[in-house]
């Protein structure tokens, strides 16, 4: 199974993709996963170790000059490294438009939060697969995201505690005085258990 998640930003919300990384790896045997992801939170996928490949995408910076970004030739060289893989699923696990569409510039089958459940509900549109999650205003992105992970994927939400799965032999830490204080971005509720309903 080869799997593209399009989580572009926040820091926050990147982090917490994690933890639905984790649950589909341990789901499903085999995966292959790749991520798009805005170029200044580029490193974060990478800690994780079932990430094979990470895709950094400026488009924060090229929506200021769009005419630079071409004739540089970056925005042909991304395209590139996008569409260099076929997946069998590109997962806008965002639920903008801006996201959506760049899920739209990859090879795969396009899955994302249905019109109820995306940030955005015009990003709907721009996928083959629809899936039904908490709405933002429910439950928060940890919460949402192992869900729409499970339902794409169609495998079973554990009942265990949320796991990052993040190797520190991945990561380049910064010089720090020890001990130093390390603090989640959100505290983790417990999962309630949740049916995996049919994707429109």
């Amino acid at each position: 199974m080869r799997l593209l998640v399009v989580k572009t930003s926040s820091l926050g919300d990147v982090l917490h993709a994690l933890a639905a990384v984790t649950d589909a790896a341990r789901a499903v045997p085999g995966l292959y996963c790749d991520w798009l992801v805005e170029e200044a939170f580029a490193e974060i996928p990478s800690w994780h170790p079932a990430v094979q490949r990470v895709i950094p995408c400026a488009l924060r910076r090229w929506r200021k000059n769009i005419r630079a970004a071409r004739a540089s030739g970056e925005w042909s060289r991304f395209r590139q490294d996008l569409q260099r893989e076929q997946y069998d699923c590109v997962l806008d696990a965002q639920g903008l438009l801006k996201s959506a569409w760049l899920a739209t510039r990859a090879r795969g089958t396009r899955a994302g939060p249905d019109w109820a459940s995306a940030r955005e509900p015009l990003a709907s549109l721009f996928y083959q697969r629809r899936l039904k999650i908490p709405a933002r205003e429910d439950a928060p992105a940890v919460q949402r995201l192992p869900p729409l992970f499970a339902r794409t994927l169609n495998h079973a939400l554990p009942l265990s505690p949320a796991l990052f799965g993040l190797d520190p032999s991945r990561s380049s830490p910064p010089s720090l005085p020890r001990p130093f204080p390390l603090f989640p971005p959100a505290p983790l509720p417990p999962r309630p258990p949740s049916p995996l309903p049919h994707s429109a």
